[in-house]
């Protein structure tokens, strides 16, 4: 059959054209695009570092960076037990892009910035930090988390601070395993297959290693359900100090443990395999056995748990910050698709159902990002006696509500994506499956109620901190001066109960104290038409169960432009 000759020969056919697809969101300042954040930071004492958040407001918005996280997600670490020829070598390989990015969020100091240089507003700038570098790749946050969260924990051991602090203080990243090197990041493993947040329930023992007194080392001999960032150069651990014939022993203790030992040989350190988590995929976490491991004690043996619930506490705020940047990662991408996709005549944005979801959502990050903030404040080092009974009990309760609140808001903001959400090219199926890790870790819902009541009862002068600061808002909106009266008739009726009505009842009380909190902080710090629209969609007697059921009035418009 003869063929046709070249010059008839038909043109393919150009099948479609893109049309009506958002372009890439890169190249946005998201320090500056940020309007809550940048207000809430200089409102805290934190504009003296404007400068460097906007430096790394536009790092994380490039397109590099973006790149680079999602490198981090989709090749995730892998477990190398042995080496070729055998030996125990217990290493965790990460992709090049995940050493990129967390050297990057240590340069600029979002671990242990506000330790190094404390001044009013040093918690609030590192907060800003943590957050930025978070909201668009959150998986290597657990591992400056766990730096930043580390230092109270380690002061109570002055001999051991000595040692690691200067290191954990360092702005340098290495990877490697070294007694070397001049900087180190950290890690805390506290769970037990057997028991989980039940820590005291733990059975690894740690048994002193020869004779003397204080410094001297323990072997550690257990095992550890959950050891998230294994590469870390050290980790605080639990273990139970025995008792010796006769003598009882002194109980649950912390110590910390060095991947590496001073001349330079491996600790005994044995990753059993790495978790199939749901998300975090970036950030590798595993269990581990303890075989004669050596560790040293850190602050007064049988109070473990109280010394190592100083990084907890840390910890658990940076679950809120975690969560906040996500809920701003989800609002941004949402919007960002809303303002360049058209539908039935009229840019998504502009449709008014789709209006009110956004505006909704955009509430709820707000009014996590401000609290946030106002968190990260107390915790400066000038914060008076007042301030820290206060974020004993705000801390727990934020944790609890906006990490609460995390996952639902990033499967509505994915949902308007569309298909497009739905998938793992876009960075909104990374952050669903992101957000409930922020709830679950340091304390899931249940425990961290608990923790509620526990504040209450031991540390009753939280409570009169926290009522003297949602009250400041007091008389600004009757919506809010009754639900306040509810919150104090609620605290009233529960010191009253046995403790077994009272965890019944613990839920709805901590839920009650966020919104009273969150509404007090909006009603004061954002404008008016955000703090009604807040008010009225989570306090007011129409208010829905969805996003997208504000109530008829509310100044949408208002709302999105700070977004």
């Amino acid at each position: 059959m003869a063929s046709h000759p070249s010059s008839t020969r038909p043109e393919p056919h150009v099948t479609h054209r893109v049309l009506n697809q958002p372009p890439p969101r890169i190249d946005v300042n998201e320090y500056l695009g940020n309007r809550v954040l940048v207000e809430a930071v200089a409102r805290h004492d934190g504009g003296w570092a404007d400068a460097e958040l906007t430096e790394i407001g536009a790092h994380v918005g490039t397109a590099e960076f973006q790149h680079d996280a999602h490198l981090a997600n989709t090749i995730t670490p892998v477990l190398h037990t042995l080496d070729r020829w055998g030996e125990r070598i217990d290493e965790v390989e990460y992709h090049p892009a995940y050493h990129r990015i967390i050297s990057s969020a240590l340069a600029h100091g979002a671990h242990t910035r506000c330790w190094a240089d404390p001044r009013p507003g040093s918690h609030v700038v590192r907060a800003a930090a943590f957050m930025l570098f978070g909201q668009i790749e959150p998986g290597h946050g657990c591992p400056v988390s766990m730096t930043h969260a580390v230092i109270p924990s380690l002061e109570l051991q002055p001999d051991l601070a000595a040692h690691w602090v200067p290191r954990a203080l360092r702005r340098d990243y290495s990877p490697e395993l070294s007694a070397d090197k001049p900087s180190a990041i950290f890690g805390m493993s506290m769970t037990e297959k057997q028991g989980g947040s039940d820590v005291r329930a733990n059975t690894t023992v740690a048994e002193p290693a020869g004779r003397g007194g204080p410094g001297r080392p323990y072997l550690l001999t257990g095992h550890k359900w959950f050891c998230s960032a294994p590469m870390s150069d050290a980790f605080l651990v639990l273990a139970q100090i025995d008792g010796l014939g006769d003598r009882p022993g002194a109980g649950l203790s912390c110590f910390l443990l060095p991947r590496v030992l001073p001349d330079g040989t491996r600790n005994v350190f044995r990753i059993q395999r790495l978790k199939n988590k749901l998300g975090n995929r970036s950030n590798a976490s595993s269990e581990i056995e303890l075989d004669g491991t050596v560790a040293h004690l850190v602050g007064e043996p049988g109070r473990g748990v109280r010394t190592i619930i100083e990084m907890v506490a840390q910890t658990r705020l940076d679950c809120v910050l975690g969560s906040a940047a996500g809920m701003r990662q989800s609002v941004a991408e949402a919007l960002w698709h809303a303002r360049h996709w058209k539908a039935f005549g009229a840019t998504l944005v502009d449709q008014p159902a789709m209006t009110a979801v956004l505006a909704d959502l955009a509430l709820e990050s707000e009014a996590a990002t401000v609290t946030a903030i106002r968190l990260a404040r107390a915790h400066d080092d000038d914060a008076s006696d007042t301030e820290r009974a206060f974020r004993r009990l705000a801390t727990a309760v934020a944790k609890y509500w906006i990490c609460k609140r995390g996952p639902h808001h990033s499967y509505e903001a994915l949902e308007c994506l569309g298909g497009n959400g739905y998938t793992e090219d876009f960075p909104l199926a990374m952050r669903y499956r992101e957000q409930p890790v922020m709830a679950v870790w340091e304390g899931s819902g249940n425990v961290i109620a608990l923790d509620v009541l526990r504040a209450m009862t031991r540390e009753p002068e939280s409570v009169g901190a926290f009522d003297a600061e949602v009250n400041l808002a007091r008389g600004a909106h009757p919506l809010l001066d009754d639900h306040l009266d509810r919150v104090r008739v609620r605290l009233a009726e529960l010191a009253g109960l046995n403790a077994a009505s009272a965890q019944r009842r613990a839920r709805g009380t901590v839920e009650a104290m966020a919104l009273a909190l969150q509404g007090s902080l909006l009603v004061r710090y954002s404008p008016t038409p955000v703090a009604e629209a807040f008010l009225a969609a989570r306090l007011g007697p129409d208010r829905g169960l969805e996003y997208g059921t504000l109530p008829a009035g509310a100044d949408l418009a208002a709302i999105l432009d700070r977004h």
